[in-house]
């Protein structure tokens, strides 16, 4: 196996390990090691990259990390087209934030300990796009999760950041568990746990059905929905997409590296690599495709009147992690996976253009104390102008391409909920344009609305955090560039490279047809701008008017549907009650330590009756050797 191929993953985890040891003796040059070694693993992950698209793939083990029985598992990298476009996510996308992180996170107390969380991160997220077996996959998984929590718990003195932690890392159980069923029923059947195994002999799953509830559900299908809800868990998808806005809890770097560009996004990862189990069930696919279409209409409705900048950004995270579970979900992986790679550089860059907002505030990130800060902070603005253009399909950007691949796939499909899913997705496509330019129009134009002494401070952010925006936003440009259409000349090399690990459906439509549907979602993006113009540019005083006459539908928003009190007063409350009157009365104070703290008290009231037989007087002791003699007499004539 190649050196370089072992250095991506390692470096990072070196690097965890000596900054977590060492980095408080370094002081302000704690990230000097974090940086240097996740550019070294981005460097390798391009060499990995132009390594597999020479046509290497790499399917090595390194070493056996369990054998029992039936049971062999190893640890190994799997390097082929899908892994290298995730080793380039990631390591990018890592890449920048480090150096991000750098200006913004500067003289905040555990300096060195938040650089060595993105180091064990960026670890752990390689691993699990590199892994060649599913239990590899899975360490991978649950390491991330830990990381997550790490980081959003960052400010763990602050108790929303703490419980936002918490939150985030007891909600991905509840998908967590779901997945390592789907595992136990891969390997009961399989009999193996490589992907290469599983995948060439899936063909047995067919046919067999499983009894539950008494009805025989097909075996693929159940292994395929146990899958997803890990999927549904990572990703963010209703209904455990609770935890991720809370997430914002966290630095905004987290927000940008965990929440928007890598770890979110291995649902989708793991839905595209087990493409042939979902493939064998149609029931599933069309649960992920209804799921997806959901959740994007429902977060992008939430995102509509959101006054954190950070959430709005977030719920439309949720929107667009939905986007690519309907590429998924009509068997269009690559289209998925395409506004995967896509999404990660322009939502990237509006996170971070998020927090050299909040940096250029002095830390407020409530928009309707913004307005007007087009001319302190200029490279802020037209980078985040480019990303709210690219998310809003806006012809020739990233997220034009790959919105509108996905868009025409779910209208090509012959699955039953692909014709909804196209109407959803473009209804979205016209929100999320509104939305995007809402956010974008409340924070830079109009008067400004802040304090006088949050004005003093207005200025552009230092180098160490444009630098990063302006890389970011070339991304958001031309990361569409490598999936252009035939019906605009291209040859989709993105589908193409793809195609050996995913395939990619036919397209059984009309010229005219493609061109109506990308015009269609086209026309949506820019009246979702045109109307976020006229509302907050022209008419700036309706958007309070139209929240007093619905002010029913305001609340209902602004409050998130009262999904998180829907929550509490169902599963949190009754948890708790049946915690405290059961498990913490009887099974914790009643026999736990009934039996740790009764026997004791037996042993000791015991002794305390013994003691008293020890008084000191001859006469008694006479007396107990007497009658101890007379009782041995006894039995030795009864029994003889």
């Amino acid at each position: 196996m190649p050196a370089s191929l072992l250095a991506i993953p390692f470096l990072p985890l070196a690097s965890f390990v000596l900054t977590l040891l060492l980095g408080k003796r370094w002081g302000v040059r704690a990230h000097w090691l974090p940086i240097v070694t996740v550019l070294i693993s981005f460097a390798c992950a391009l060499v990995a990259f132009f390594r597999v698209r020479s046509g290497v793939i790499i399917n090595q083990d390194l070493y056996t990390w369990i054998e029992s029985g039936n049971l062999y598992v190893s640890v190994g990298f799997l390097v082929d087209q899908l892994t290298a476009v995730m080793l380039l996510v990631v390591t990018s996308v890592s890449s920048l934030v480090h150096i991000y992180s750098v200006g913004y996170m500067k003289g905040e107390e555990g300096y060195y300990r938040f650089f060595a969380y993105l180091s064990l991160f960026t670890f752990s997220m390689l691993m699990l796009v590199l892994g060649n077996n599913f239990l590899q996959l899975f360490f991978g998984w649950e390491a991330v999760g830990l990381s997550s929590y790490l980081l959003i718990g960052f400010y763990y003195e602050k108790q929303s950041a703490a419980d936002a932690g918490r939150k985030a890392f007891i909600v991905n159980r509840f998908g967590d568990f779901g997945f390592i069923l789907g595992l136990f029923l891969i390997f009961t059947q399989i009999g193996s746990l490589h992907y290469h195994e599983v995948f060439s002999r899936v063909g047995d799953l067919a046919g067999k059905t499983i009894l539950l509830f008494g009805s025989d559900i097909p075996l693929a299908t159940v292994i395929a929905l146990l899958l997803f809800c890990g999927a549904i868990g990572k990703s963010a998808q209703i209904p455990l997409h609770v935890w991720l806005p809370d997430a914002m809890e966290g630095p905004t770097p987290v927000s940008a590296l965990i929440h928007a560009a890598t770890m979110v996004t291995a649902g989708v990862f793991l839905v595209a690599r087990c493409n042939p189990l979902f493939a064998l069930s149609p029931l599933a696919l069309n649960m992920i495709t209804v799921l997806g279409a959901m959740t994007a209409l429902f977060a992008a409705t939430i995102a509509l009147v959101q006054t954190d900048i950070k959430r709005v950004v977030a719920y439309s995270t949720v929107s667009q992690l939905a986007y690519m579970f309907i590429g998924c979900g009509v068997g269009a992986y690559s289209a998925g996976v395409f506004h995967l790679f896509t999404h990660a550089f322009f939502k990237a860059l509006l996170f971070l253009g998020c927090g050299s907002v909040i940096l250029g505030m002095h830390h407020e990130q409530d928009v309707r104390s913004m307005g007007g800060l087009k001319p302190y902070m200029p490279i802020t603005y037209w980078t985040f102008l480019l990303a709210s253009l690219s998310i809003s399909g806006v012809p020739g950007l990233a997220g034009f391409f790959s919105k509108d691949e996905i868009l025409l796939m779910a209208f090509n499909t012959d699955l039953a909920s692909g014709k909804l899913a196209w109407a959803i997705g473009t209804l979205v496509a016209f929100m999320t344009a509104f939305y995007s330019f809402r956010l974008f129009f409340l924070i830079f134009h109009g008067e400004f609305r802040g304090t006088e002494q949050q004005r003093h401070h207005l200025q552009e952010s230092p180098l160490v955090v444009t630098i990063p925006l302006v890389l970011l936003a070339i991304g958001a440009v031309a990361a569409g560039w490598f999936g252009v259409p035939g019906i605009l000349g291209g040859d989709n090399h993105w589908a193409q490279f793809l195609a050996p690990v995913l395939g990619h459906p036919h397209v059984h439509l009309s010229t005219l047809t493609e061109g109506l549907l990308m015009g269609s979602s086209v026309l949506a993006g820019i009246c979702g701008i045109g109307l976020a113009f006229y509302l907050y540019r022209l008419k700036p005083h309706l958007p309070a008017l139209l929240a007093a006459r619905l002010a029913w539908v305001h609340r209902l928003l602004i409050n998130k549907y009262y999904i998180d009190e829907l929550y509490d007063l169902a599963i949190v409350k009754p948890t708790l009650a049946f915690s405290r009157r059961v498990l913490l009365r009887v099974v914790d104070l009643a026999c736990i330590e009934g039996v740790v703290n009764g026997i004791p008290r037996a042993i000791g009231g015991l002794s305390e009756k013994m003691r008293r037989v020890q008084d000191g007087q001859v006469s008694h002791y006479l007396a107990w050797m007497g009658g101890g003699a007379l009782v041995l007499l006894v039995v030795l004539l009864v029994r003889n």
